[in-house]
């Protein structure tokens, strides 16, 4: 099959050759490659490079089509984008987590979490079609602790009805304590993978580990219903050293899921060390978040 390049005029921005129409979101972009190898539409888009080294980065990211499952799209490294409003479907690769269900069990620490909301609130999962993403009081729930936990320019409310709308979620999950909601995980899920994509929760348990107790709750209800794989995404910097609390933890290191934790800890603890303030090519031609 081999790879297949097209090229867009610079003058028009219109491409030389036809493509099918889900290849239109990557207008402005001067070339890039378009892999047939797998069936998954994969592309390349140029980053950044040390010519002294001989070192050349490319973003890669994977085009969902509507007979794509979302199993093999998490497989192969990809996680949801979100960044810009103006895609949709589209993937990006990058050094994410999973842990394998058929060996995922309790560590002494999971259980310390576990037992501090242990049958404390009432857990619904609900289909996204179901539930009524423009509730002004599901948005500011969210849109409050993103802006206190994270700050108000992560998470503004276009970005966040983007992301209920573009497509990826499947399930929103609620916890309510005496009917008042308490968390909220919106989840990315078939019937062998659940990645845990955002969550949201009352600040008042900011300091009781709330946050990896939802976590474990959504990777044991993954579990019980027959999944395979439970994704945590990515696994970037000291903050994000909690996502390793889980026996069996794999990550992606660019080609395979490897299990080696320490490895990984490794990565992230040194993360700042090879950090870049570049985009890639693809990307400057987005109006961003």
């Amino acid at each position: 099959m081999g790879l297949l390049l097209f090229f867009f005029s610079s003058h028009t921005g219109k491409p030389k050759r036809k493509l099918k129409p889900t290849l239109f979101i990557l207008y402005g972009l001067s070339c890039f490659r378009y892999n047939l190898v797998s069936s998954m539409k994969k592309i390349s888009s140029e980053f950044g490079h040390n010519y002294k080294s001989y070192s050349f980065g490319y973003a890669n990211y994977c085009l969902r089509e509507r007979e794509d499952l979302l199993s093999e799209i998490y497989a192969s490294g990809h996680l949801p984008y979100s960044g810009s409003s103006n895609v949709k479907n589209v993937f990006y690769m990058a050094r994410s987590a999973r842990v394998p269900l058929a060996v995922f069990r309790y560590t002494s620490e999971n259980r310390r979490v576990a037992g501090k909301f242990k049958g404390k609130f009432l857990r619904e999962s609900i289909p996204i079609e179901n539930f009524n993403v423009k509730d002004k009081k599901f948005l500011s729930f969210c849109l409050e602790y993103f802006a206190k936990r994270h700050g108000s320019s992560v998470m503004p409310k276009k970005r966040l009805n983007y992301i209920l709308e573009s497509g990826p979620v499947t399930h929103i999950v609620k916890y309510t304590e005496d009917d008042k909601p308490k968390a909220y995980v919106f989840e990315v899920s078939d019937n062998k993978t659940t990645h845990f994509w955002f969550s949201f929760y009352d600040l008042d348990y900011i300091h009781r580990s709330l946050g990896m107790w939802l976590m474990l709750d959504s990777a044991e209800n993954a579990k019980k219903r027959g999944a395979d794989f439970f994704y945590v995404g990515t696994v970037y910097g000291e903050k994000a050293l909690y996502k390793t609390a889980f026996n069996g933890l794999e990550h992606w290191d660019g080609e395979k899921w490897v299990g080696d934790i320490k490895k990984l800890k490794s990565f992230s603890r040194t993360d700042n060390q090879r950090s870049v303030d570049l985009i890639d090519v693809w990307k400057q031609n987005l109006e961003l978040f």
